[in-house]
Order: structure tokens, then sequence, then C-alpha cells
């Protein structure tokens, strides 16, 4: 019986170690996706200021070393001055108000499956009721793993 209970405790100790080991053959996803509006077609750029009634596209760059699943676009007041991590540019800012009837504009899109790289063109009209004055535009992209990585700036809606 003495000899039974040791060979189990050592078997059992062998077994957690085996499965606790460190297995490199596993492909794992360490890198987030990247966006970008910093290239000729990316819209829009800090500061930008864009027309109530008229339609604009709304691009950007998404790219992953796996595989992307979805991105996001979110155009919202800035009536308050607050700001995003990665705004860069800093526009001159009007007084701070109470919004009545802002632009509130967010949606969640999918990217086809095994797409490595993508470009967001989204046609949006800004209509024509909404209070003018600061917004932010800001980009959100999530590959199949979860990495997510988001990038904004300051738009002025007049």
């Amino acid at each position: 019986m003495k000899f039974t209970l040791k060979y189990i405790c050592f078997l059992s100790f062998i077994i957690c170690i085996a499965a606790c080991s460190d297995d490199n053959s596993i492909d794992k996803d360490l890198d987030k996706p990247t966006i970008t509006i910093n290239y000729n077609e990316g819209f829009s750029q800090g500061c930008t200021e864009l027309s109530r009634g008229e339609a604009y596209n709304f691009r950007a760059q998404v790219t992953d070393n796996k595989e992307l699943a979805s991105y996001s676009i979110d155009i919202h007041h800035n009536f308050d001055h607050h700001t995003h991590d990665d705004q860069g540019v800093q526009c001159d800012l009007e007084a701070i108000k109470t919004a009545v009837n802002p632009l509130i504009f967010m949606e969640n899109y999918s990217v086809e499956d095994g797409v490595m790289t993508h470009e967001i063109n989204i046609s949006i009209t800004i209509p024509n009721d909404i209070d003018p004055g600061d917004y932010h535009c800001a980009y959100s992209v999530t590959d199949v793993t979860g990495w997510q990585s988001r990038t904004s700036v300051d738009i002025k809606i007049i």
C-alpha cells in the first residue's frame, strides 16, 4: 500500500509538470492591429471642417499580423473639451457649451474572414439639424484574438 501511494504521488507530479509545461508550438498573437488615417486618402484629418448637409467618406487603413475581425467609427461632440489619448493635433476649440441636438454616430462593422489589411471607407451624411461645433472622430479596430487599437482626431462641424 505504501509503495502504491508513493507511485501515485510520483505519477501525479509528472502529469502536473507535463500539463504545465511551456508549449512553444502554439502560435500566440502578441501584436495589436494598426490603424492610421495618415495617408493621402485618410479622412478625416485633424481640425477638418465638415459642413452640415454634406456627405463625406471616412477612410482609415487597418492591418493585423494574423487576421482582422471588426472596426468601428464613433463621431461625438466635444462641447465639454474632453480629450482622447492619441489625438495628436489640438485644434482651436469654441467655448464650452451644452449639447442640444448633437451628432452621435456609433457603428460597428465586421471584416471578412482571413483579411489582414482593410481600408475603412464609410460614407456619412452630416445632418442639417445637428448642433455645429467641436467633435471627435474616433476609429477602433479589433483583431480575431481580441487585441484592439484606436485613433481619434478633433473635427469641427459648421
